[in-house]
């Protein structure tokens, strides 16, 4: 069986990584009345997921992409799992200077992958 590009493995690797983080970070939102002990412990718990899967994720990756190529390329998931989990999971609106705001860090980004 023939093994899957790096950069896919890479990608779904970050792109998995990252849900795991924003429920992490942000998950908690939605549970304001729960003891901030709690939802510091549970959102640990989470964060260990998250670098089961970022660790290798970077590790597969590093070499075909470099440091900075990765370090973009999970910032670009994590701002659209962001948007993703902001407007489905906490029912916030996405709104035009969001959109503008996004699009300007995607164009920069797109800057670190030219060669």
């Amino acid at each position: 069986m023939a093994s899957l590009p790096v950069p896919l493995v890479t990608i779904g690797l970050l792109l998995a990584s990252n849900i795991f983080m924003t429920f992490a970070w942000y998950g908690h939102l939605k549970f304001k009345s729960t003891a901030l002990w709690i939802v510091i412990m549970v959102s640990w718990g989470i964060a260990f997921f998250e670098y089961c899967l970022q660790v290798p994720a970077n590790r597969i990756g590093y070499g075909y992409f470099n440091a900075a190529e990765l370090k973009t390329i999970q910032e670009v998931l994590t701002l659209t799992v962001f948007v993703l989990f902001s407007v489905f999971y906490l029912g916030e609106p996405l709104r035009f200077n969001h959109l503008i705001g996004f699009s300007l860090i995607a164009v920069g980004a797109g800057f670190i992958f030219r060669g």
